[in-house]
């Protein structure tokens, strides 16, 4: 990733995705303290060794997305931008968050920089769809592709496509 890259994505964010901290209500029954080094391990064992095919949810979350552009597209009119990005961001976290989980390191990281992009884009005509269409696209193809495990040297071929189109974009349309 070039300084430049870097620049387009480090701009203040015209809107901030949300972490929200949930109850942990079995922390509120037993209390606070440390958690052994061996109940870890186990955890991140279980972690690792996961088995569960993330492919179905992780498609049917790229379907939402897919309907979340249409909708944007749709609707023209900039009153609603807002809400059009924050739906098409809600659907990219679910993929960033989940992705590394079971085994697709590079959804993560893909859906990572979608984030970003949508965080700092003031609104979302056909130019922006057309990036976040990209996004889309190649979610869709590291799906049916399988492209589980370590960031290969394909997968980071297609995240600097995508890095590279977002660098496009900031230049041609003047983003500061």
């Amino acid at each position: 990733m070039t300084q430049k890259d870097i620049e387009h994505f480090n701009k203040a964010p015209v809107r901030q995705a949300k972490f929200i901290t949930p109850p942990n209500a079995l922390k509120q029954k037993i209390g606070s303290g440390g958690v052994s080094d061996d109940v870890i391990s186990q955890a991140q064992g279980l972690l690792d060794n996961n088995k569960f095919d993330f492919k179905p949810d992780g498609e049917e979350i790229l379907n939402n997305m897919l309907m979340a552009m249409t909708k944007a597209r749709r609707e023209t009119s900039l009153d609603n931008t807002e809400d059009h990005i924050v739906g098409i961001m809600f659907q990219a976290m679910l993929l960033k968050t989940n992705g590394g989980m079971f085994h697709y390191d590079i959804v993560t990281k893909i859906a990572d920089k979608l984030v970003q992009f949508l965080e700092v884009i003031e609104q979302i005509r056909e130019p922006e769809l057309q990036i976040v269409e990209a996004y889309y696209t190649t979610l869709r193809a590291v799906f049916i592709s399988e492209m589980k495990g370590p960031v290969d040297a394909k997968g980071q071929q297609l995240y600097a496509a995508l890095v590279d189109a977002c660098t496009r974009y900031f230049e041609k349309y003047h983003q500061k």
